[in-house]
């Protein structure tokens, strides 16, 4: 059966003509005549049978249906310009792979490290895509992921990484001298919150075994690196991995206001959907095991 599609010339010409709400300016982008895109569009509104855009004193704006159709051909447009920037990246010996990471730990342990991979494996590139749960990976167009969870993923192989470790972190402006007399003086302290564990610190002062009545309650932050300036800048204290403070509790800009410091529930896992995993993603696995025991 014969696809009833616009051509690609005339999303091209919408989608600039509806970024720029203007044909004359989609026209010098294009370098095209504004004739030749007035056409262009012309003829998609006579294939799909609906008005994109209305004529206006200061020139054309999208209608409702328009605007709609925009984003979506926007997106669609990106999705065939990166399919084609990977194909040409592994028309020879180069192999992409797309990797979901937990944004955090791909700024505070993987970006730093990722040298040494390339070194390793130049053939391989790598390409990184922010994710904080678990998704789907059917038409995702991603190969693996590194998340942070109990190693559980409907449809996937998990193989651990490393563990989580979790420490109370704050200004030094925030506590006394030589940190706060016990976990209860913690507990009187502003407490950050993490959107993404909304027990983390029951949990915490569990451990210590202090029993915290109420609700614990502070401002509240979706990802580690935003609870970690937070404290740094003395609004409160932060729960957070050590791995991702060490270079903070070095220099001084965070201290400890406890020497305590718990494993979590939760570790840090590399995702990949189940079968054969491609020769890429398998050097990427195997590379992040051993970063992993060596850290």
């Amino acid at each position: 059966m014969r696809r009833r599609l616009p051509s690609t010339g005339a999303l091209v010409a919408f989608e600039a003509a509806a970024r720029h709400q203007s044909f004359t300016r989609a026209a010098d982008e294009l370098a095209l005549t504004q004739s030749a895109v007035c056409r262009q569009i012309a003829g998609l509104e006579a294939t799909l049978g609906v008005a994109l855009f209305r004529r206006t004193r200061r020139g054309v704006a999208l209608t409702p249906a328009g605007a709609a159709y925009a984003r979506r051909v926007a997106a669609r447009l990106d999705a065939i310009e990166a399919d084609a920037l990977d194909l040409r990246a592994g028309s020879g010996e180069r192999q992409v792979v797309e990797l979901a990471v937990v944004p955090t730990f791909a700024t505070r342990w993987l970006l730093p490290r990722l040298a040494r991979f390339a070194a390793e494996a130049p053939q391989v590139q790598l390409n990184l895509h922010v994710r904080t749960r678990p998704f789907l990976f059917d038409g995702s167009g991603l190969d693996a992921a590194v998340y942070a969870g109990d190693g559980h993923w409907a449809g996937c192989d998990c193989r651990p990484l490393m563990g989580e470790r979790l420490v109370a972190v704050c200004s030094p402006a925030l506590v006394p001298a030589g940190g706060v007399a016990d976990s209860a003086a913690l507990g009187r302290l502003p407490l950050l919150q993490q959107t993404t564990r909304p027990d983390a610190w029951r949990r915490w002062f569990a451990q210590a075994g202090v029993e915290v009545d109420g609700a614990l309650q502070g401002p509240r932050h979706e990802l580690f690196s935003m609870s970690i300036e937070a404290a740094v800048q003395g609004l409160g204290v932060a729960l957070v991995p050590a791995m991702f403070v060490a270079e903070e509790l070095a220099s001084g800009r965070l201290v400890q206001p406890l020497p305590l410091a718990f494993d979590s529930d939760r570790g840090y896992y590399l995702a990949v959907p189940e079968g054969p995993a491609p020769p890429a993603v398998q050097a990427l696995a195997a590379w992040l095991e051993r970063e992993a025991a060596a850290a």
